[in-house]
């Protein structure tokens, strides 16, 4: 592969510090990783995987607030740039539902303020916009009902969900007005080291650890808890590697803008998910000398009270697969691996 200087937003996010490490240890690219470090933004993600923000060979950070214009002279400080992969993003349901607003702000404004900052990088060579299963609405709570694919309409429930589609159509709409190339990626459930922990597997570990209630998105008469397809952030990451080499898209017609799903081996529901956590952390928990409470969970129909909650999302990932990727991690591999972090770095479970 020929090197590139990538420009991450979100570099010091959960998916984004991820993303870094996966590229530093798998190619000779260059990263310009930005970030406003706000609530779920933290340098130490960095500095916990050994790699210095400040003082680095091939990666180098810059505070930008996204939800602001980009001035002329950052544009010149970026003008190394061959790819932006715009990750940075709002993306906790509840918090848009309390605050729609700052989701309207971070991911539609601070989008459309990227594309215009990729307008005028000298060496752009992709815009690669990471999106989201919500923009498709729910499916039916049927393991059997196929998932979305990449052409399918845009229907979201929720404010956070809305923001990305929003976010889509200007990518779409840059690419064909301006003639950047783009491509979207979608992904569903990440995990992995380093989460923050309002989301739902450290919140899971707490409550096994400590006998803390957890609540379970259900059915209205709490029978059926909701599903989802987790995938660990390095698998996630390691799909965009694959991308970046093929490059599948080259030949498409100008202002096209192809998009990929990125979608997990296996799909489980809620609480069967909280009680493999629980399973892990009984097995793993007395080798780093912490007392399990065990599993409290209460399930909870949040849609009927909260509307933006949707029980089941689901994407086709047969696209990727034609293509020859596969998650090179399995799935409760890779939520063992990530219980046993946890255990052992329990700061992790109670800071961003």
């Amino acid at each position: 592969m020929t090197k590139r200087t990538i420009l991450i937003t979100g570099a010091a996010g959960f998916v984004g510090h991820h993303m870094v490490e996966h590229i530093l240890k798998n190619t000779d690219f260059n990263i310009i990783g930005i970030d406003s470090l706000s609530y779920s933004g933290s340098l130490d993600r960095l500095r916990d995987i050994q790699i210095d923000p400040f003082h680095h060979p091939r990666f180098t950070h810059m505070g930008y607030d996204f939800r602001q214009p980009a001035g002329p002279n950052l544009i010149r400080e970026l003008a190394s740039v061959t790819h932006v992969l715009h990750m940075g993003a709002e993306s906790h349901v509840d918090r848009s539902i309390a605050d729609p607003m700052s989701f309207v702000m971070a991911n539609v404004v601070g989008t459309t303020n990227m594309l215009e900052l990729a307008r005028g990088l000298p060496q752009m060579e992709l815009f690669i916009y990471f999106s989201t299963d919500e923009v498709f609405g729910p499916v039916p709570l049927d393991p059997a009902y196929p998932g979305h694919q990449e052409t399918a309409v845009h229907s979201p429930k929720n404010p956070y969900a809305a923001t990305k589609s929003s976010g889509e159509q200007m990518v779409t709409a840059f690419a064909n007005t301006y003639g950047i190339p783009c491509i979207i990626t979608r992904q569903m459930n990440i995990f992995g080291e380093r989460q923050h922990p309002e989301k739902f597997i450290p919140k899971v570990i707490r409550s096994v650890l400590s006998g803390a209630v957890v609540p379970i998105h259900a059915t209205p008469d709490k029978t059926q808890a909701g599903m989802r397809h987790y995938i660990h952030a390095r698998n996630v990451a390691d799909a965009h590697m694959f991308l970046l080499e093929k490059r599948p898209w080259i030949g498409n017609a100008c202002g096209h803008v192809e998009s990929y799903h990125i979608v997990g081996e296996r799909e489980v529901d809620n609480l069967q998910l909280a009680l493999m956590i629980e399973r892990f952390v009984r097995d793993l928990a007395p080798a780093s000398g912490l007392k399990v409470a065990g599993l409290c969970y209460e399930m909870v129909d949040f849609h009927s009270s909260r509307p933006g909650h949707d029980l089941r999302y689901a994407l086709d990932g047969r696209k990727m697969k034609a293509l020859g990727w596969q998650p090179p991690k399995n799935f409760e591999e890779s939520l063992k691996k990530t219980v046993q972090w946890s255990l052992e770095n329990p700061g992790w479970l109670s800071n961003p």
